[in-house]
């Protein structure tokens, strides 16, 4: 169904990222991997799936890294006609003792990154009439929750560039849209997971279930796989007129 397009998924080495450039990788597109750590894993895992692949390390939190990264894939693939934008980071405090460094990094990261990333994909996007742009904006796009106010506040804001993006392409065939998880166990939800372990002094079974009763009715994470088949529905025909959405897999987190 891709066959021929290009998708850039930032923070895509693992987690979410990595499911969402598979699922992309196995209809057919070209995928340009981002992100720390590991990376001859990933890459063997779309090249499994016979899909064209391509990695660019760039720092989301640093601008002229990322225009090298865009245009790293210009020059692999010709254009991103799929840029999803994934790459985030987390830090727990209370608002008083918010680290200032934490708070700058944070909306960099999760927030001026997309940002950067669209105005950069958008024009190619544009003279081809054909391009998605997919905010990764967590539940937290949508509600709030105690210490993590550099996380939620630029996950609001991803949600609002989102909007803004889709008005500014309603006419297009271009189409920008936000996925809004809840609980994932991707390796920063497992920190989270293990912390609680040790605080309570309970299993690591044990935490899952306190984390999931917390928020979450299904008393089930969503996985990367899931919202994978989210991404790749975006990017259908049934998806054209789909504009502007925040659209939750939460296990009816919201819902409450």
């Amino acid at each position: 169904m891709l066959k021929g397009k290009t998708a850039l998924v930032t923070g895509s080495t693992s987690g979410i990222g990595l499911g969402i450039a598979q699922a992309l990788a196995a209809q057919g597109a070209n995928i340009v991997l981002n992100g720390f750590g590991d990376m001859q894993g990933p890459k063997a895992s779309i090249e499994a799936l016979g899909a064209n692949v391509a990695y660019h390390g760039a720092d989301m939190s640093r601008v002229a890294e990322i225009e090298a990264m865009m245009a790293f894939a210009a020059t692999e693939f010709g254009r991103v006609d799929i840029l999803v934008n994934n790459a985030g980071i987390q830090h727990v405090a209370k608002i008083e003792d918010f680290p200032i460094d934490r708070w700058d990094a944070i909306i960099a990261i999760n927030l001026s990154s997309a940002f950067h990333a669209t105005r950069l994909a958008l024009p190619a996007m544009k003279q081809a009439n054909w391009g998605r742009v997919i905010n990764l904006a967590s539940v937290h796009g949508l509600v709030g929750s105690a210490e993590k106010s550099a996380y939620v506040a630029a996950k609001h804001g991803l949600v609002g560039l989102t909007k803004v993006t889709a008005l500014e392409t309603a006419t297009t065939g271009v189409t920008c849209n936000a996925i809004c998880p809840g609980w994932v166990l991707t390796p920063l939800v497992q920190k989270q997971v293990d912390a609680k372990s040790a605080a309570l002094g309970v299993s690591n079974e044990e935490a899952k279930k306190l984390l999931l009763g917390e928020k979450e009715p299904s008393m089930q994470f969503t996985t990367p796989e899931e919202l994978g088949a989210l991404a790749v529905f975006f990017c259908t025909p049934a998806a054209n007129n789909i504009r502007g959405v925040a659209w939750n897999m939460d296990g009816g987190w919201v819902a409450q």
